[in-house]
């Protein structure tokens, strides 16, 4: 059963996914309440009636889950490279539980919280769903996950309709990161041609992950439940580097760089960082991240969300570097 859902907050609602997750809500014959840190967007967006505030400090929460009976939470740190216990526990843990109370509090219905595949354990070389139970080993992901608990503990206990959202690598226009980093290093010519290596890495268009989130929010069958959001499809590093190649408009190389280069590159970058306590711009980490597999279906999300991706990374690169060129001055060389 799909509930009619009127009143929702969105936290991080300036953000790339939530950003997108305001866009497909003003479709609808809904209210939308941001929450923003930033004191300059009160009252500035004829959509969102935007709220200040700071899930980090409960004071600043007051009375921001007024006549509220969905929130979707989508704020907290984007990428695995903001390092310390401190800053992930926080904003993920103590940010959410904070939030948590506050709905609880008044009497909020629906709590949706966008989380992420590294809330799991990696999966290696095999391809795995949301029946995989095991735990995540860096801080971002364990932070992640004690607050997916929470959540779900609080929904069994309050009767509050909690559902998890884990979204693979996030594409789109507008998008940061390592996509974004690959993009631009391969206009400029300096993005080594990766090799084939048939490592299988899963990502999802953000228009498509902001459908799922809607949905994990008014359907009955979504609540209790984690599902991940993938677009269905296994990008190699190769394909990804061939169809940022041909979306710039550049020849493909007949060519690339063997695999055991790039480990010998991590390696190096690895005893950079070791001696000079520096970040290096490639180390084993990245390596990894460009010739292993993360694989991941969404099993549980086509089953009780009725989700399907409309987008592959092919079809959205157009609006992505059209994003990018935008925004950087175009390199015409490579």
């Amino acid at each position: 059963m799909e509930i009619v859902v009127t009143r929702y907050l969105v936290t991080g609602h300036t953000g790339f996914i939530g950003s997108h997750i305001v866009t497909e809500l003003a479709r609808k014959d809904c209210y939308i309440r941001g929450l923003t840190r930033q004191s300059a967007l009160s009252g500035k967006d004829p959509v969102v009636d935007v709220r200040r505030g700071d899930i980090t400090k409960p004071a600043s929460l007051d009375g921001l889950m007024s006549g509220i009976d969905t929130v979707i939470h989508a704020a907290g740190q984007a990428h695995v490279t903001v390092t310390g216990h401190n800053v992930h526990y926080a904003t993920t843990l103590d940010g959410t539980q904070h939030l948590l109370q506050r709905a609880i509090a008044s009497n909020v219905k629906r709590f949706v919280f966008i989380s992420s595949i590294k809330a799991m354990a990696a999966p290696g070389r095999d391809c795995i769903d949301e029946t995989e139970t095991g735990l995540p080993q860096d801080e971002y992901g364990l932070a992640r996950r004690r607050a997916e608990e929470q959540l779900l503990s609080a929904g069994k206990r309050t009767g509050m309709h909690v559902s998890i959202v884990r979204p693979v690598l996030v594409y789109g226009a507008g998008c940061k990161g390592n996509l974004a980093g690959m993009l631009e290093w391969i206009d400029r010519g300096i993005f080594p041609p990766v090799p084939d290596t048939g490592n299988r890495r899963s990502m999802v268009e953000v228009r498509d992950l902001a459908r799922a989130v809607i949905a994990a929010a008014s359907r009955d069958s979504a609540n209790g439940r984690i599902c991940i959001i993938s677009d269905g499809e296994d990008y190699s590093t190769r394909r990804v580097y061939i169809a940022m190649k041909t979306a710039l408009g550049k020849t493909v190389p007949g060519w690339s760089v063997p695999g055991w280069m790039y480990r010998a590159a991590g390696r190096v970058g690895d005893l950079y960082e070791a001696v000079l306590q520096r970040p290096a711009p490639f180390n084993s980490a990245v390596c990894a991240r460009l010739l292993e597999s993360a694989c991941y279906h969404s099993v549980v999300a086509e089953t009780v969300l009725g989700y399907h991706a409309e987008y592959c990374l092919e079809d959205s690169l157009p609006m992505m570097v059209q994003h990018y060129r935008q925004h950087n001055v175009p390199n015409t060389t490579a």
